[in-house]
């Protein structure tokens, strides 16, 4: 039997699935558009907490297919539409330019992130 227990969620219309993996931000969109979907984005409180209950069980931070645009500090979705509903934690986004993918922390709120760096890997479809 396929162990998939708590590794997929339903969310409205979206199934979110992890495979476990940490990658940089563009494999994490990559492994995600290879099995159909994209990295998951939460258009709302709900989603975000859908997304939350991935990233608390395995206690790793996660990439959202969250990027920023062309102007600093304006953020879209990997689709290129501005994005509608966002959760920053406190002083977020502060990376003006730098940090230009979006991670979400254990606590359900988001920070702009180097897009190098190794984090979980939650797609929607």
């Amino acid at each position: 039997v396929l162990a998939l227990n708590g590794k997929i969620r339903a969310v409205g219309e979206k199934i979110l699935a992890s495979n476990g993996k940490e990658v940089d931000f563009s494999s994490a969109l990559e492994s995600c558009e290879e099995a159909g979907g994209t990295l998951a984005t939460p258009m709302n409180e709900e989603e975000n907490k859908a997304i939350l209950g991935i990233v608390k069980q395995y206690n790793r931070y996660a990439y959202l297919g969250i990027k920023e645009g062309e102007t600093s500090g304006q953020f879209k979705y990997i689709n290129g539409t501005p994005v509608n509903y966002t959760k920053w934690h406190q002083y977020e986004p502060n990376g003006k330019g730098t940090e230009k993918c979006v991670e979400m922390y254990t606590d359900g709120s988001w920070n702009d992130k180097k897009c190098n760096l190794y984090r979980l890997t939650i797609c929607e479809f």
